[in-house]
């Protein structure tokens, strides 16, 4: 069965960097896009990233762009999240979620059980 890990959530101070990794299993990783998605307290899910197969193409949020690198390695199953200069606006629980599509209508089918970061002095 599809299986998505997250780890590497915290708390650190305001400034400080913290990598989140996904661990994948259940399915043929390098086939599928991905995306971290976060959600901080009282609010909805935000977008923050996402990588295509490959590796190749990359997004960002506006909120993240030029303070986190979304990476992956497809060889390990395994995507990463590098997050720089954090600010207490980022906390949140991440989540990492499959990129799967029915024909032509693509969602996050599957996603992971998250993991806290957070940001406070």
């Amino acid at each position: 069965q599809v299986q998505l890990v997250e780890s590497g959530g915290g708390l650190v101070q305001p400034g400080d960097s913290l990598t989140l990794s996904c661990a994948a299993s259940g399915f043929t990783f390098s086939s599928h896009s991905l995306s971290w998605v976060r959600q901080a307290p009282g609010k909805g899910l935000e977008w923050v990233s996402g990588i295509t197969d490959d590796g190749g193409v990359t997004a960002y949020a506006d909120s993240v762009k030029g303070r986190f690198t979304v990476s992956r390695d497809n060889a390990k199953n395994t995507l990463s999240l590098q997050m720089n200069s954090l600010k207490p606006e980022d906390t949140a629980v991440y989540y990492c979620a499959r990129r799967g599509c029915l024909g032509i209508v693509c969602s996050n089918d599957y996603w992971g059980q998250g993991t806290q970061v957070t940001v406070s002095s």
